[in-house]
């Protein structure tokens, strides 16, 4: 097969497809040249992470497509139901970058928790001249062991936050409108292992009852978050939302910044992708980062090796 990786795939895929008899282009191709150099080329299969959309006009335009491959977990830049109608099959990734996210949620709440996120930019300017004044700014950081955290979306990242978040001495509770219950396991380096039954509870309680949220749920037509649900929140309560843009209603976050409802919020991912608004950019509550969750080498290395191994197995078909 001849495979276009217009997001980039890491070297581990490209090898073990190559070694496989298939040849692999790692050329980035503009959106809107997409069309003409999937026909020109004969491409049969595309690969793709957030960058690239897959939409219904250029399934219907390419008909030599075979198979489309999101690296990743979302598919919400690929239009599946039509690509099934057409015989096109679609793979992703969802286990690949699990742990990476997870870690990401774990560092935003670190620095939202300790208000990195503000000294980090005002050290540089001021630490010289004012390191006192800074020291005692920021000397009132809090802890994240014995507090609680809710998760909303219990599944593989989820899940994988829940035991990052138990192991830091972290209360979890969770929402999820699909899983009534999920055990969790903790494995640690002397072999021991504990296992933890977290059963689902209402949004509303969750609202109520926790200290930090954390976001896991694909695309939604609707915020999951707006302002009314904020008002549910405790009082300096804080959120991170490394899912979907659009998850969160932004604006209503930044009237519960400003009005000092919620302690900080942490966003990994936006409403208006790749241009943010500079009003949320410029907010010294929130801790940011540039749609990165899965973006570590690790989970790019496994996420090239899944796609590798879903198309070899779908090419011996």
């Amino acid at each position: 097969m001849k495979i276009l990786a217009n997001d980039g795939v890491s070297q581990s895929g490209v090898d073990l497809l190559e070694k496989n008899g298939h040849e692999v282009i790692l050329t980035t191709v503009a959106q809107e040249q997409l069309e003409n150099y999937i026909n020109t080329n004969a491409i049969d299969a595309i690969l793709v992470r957030s960058a690239t959309k897959v939409r219904k006009d250029l399934i219907e335009a390419c008909p030599s497509l075979k198979l489309i491959g999101r690296g990743g977990v979302g598919l919400d830049n690929i239009d599946v139901d039509f690509a099934k109608t057409k015989g096109v099959k679609v793979i992703n990734t969802p286990a690949a970058s699990s742990e990476s996210v997870a870690e990401l949620v774990i560092a935003h709440l670190l620095s939202g928790a300790r208000q990195l996120n503000k000294s980090n930019r005002e050290m540089p300017l001021e630490g010289d001249s004012k390191f006192k004044e800074l020291k005692k700014a920021y000397a009132k950081g809090i802890e994240l062991s014995g507090k609680t955290l809710g998760i909303v979306g219990i599944g593989r990242i989820g899940q994988a936050l829940a035991k990052k978040a138990i192991g830091l001495g972290m209360n979890v509770v969770v929402y999820d409108q699909f899983i009534e219950a999920v055990d969790v396991q903790l494995n640690f380096f002397d072999g021991q292992s504990l296992s933890f039954n977290l059963k689902s509870i209402s949004l509303d309680a969750l609202l109520a009852q926790s200290d930090f949220i954390s976001f896991h749920v694909p695309a939604q037509k609707d915020y999951i978050l707006g302002a009314k649900e904020i008002e549910k929140m405790k009082d300096t309560a804080a959120i991170v939302n490394t899912a979907r843009g659009g998850v969160v209603d932004e604006k209503a976050l930044l009237e519960a910044l400003e009005n000092k409802k919620l302690s900080f919020a942490a966003l990994d991912v936006f409403e208006d992708e790749p241009t943010p608004p500079v009003k949320l950019l410029m907010n010294p509550s929130l801790s940011l980062s540039p749609h990165i969750g899965g973006a570590t080498l690790e989970a790019q290395d496994r996420i090239g090796t899944e796609l590798a191994e879903q198309i070899i197995e779908f090419s011996k078909k």
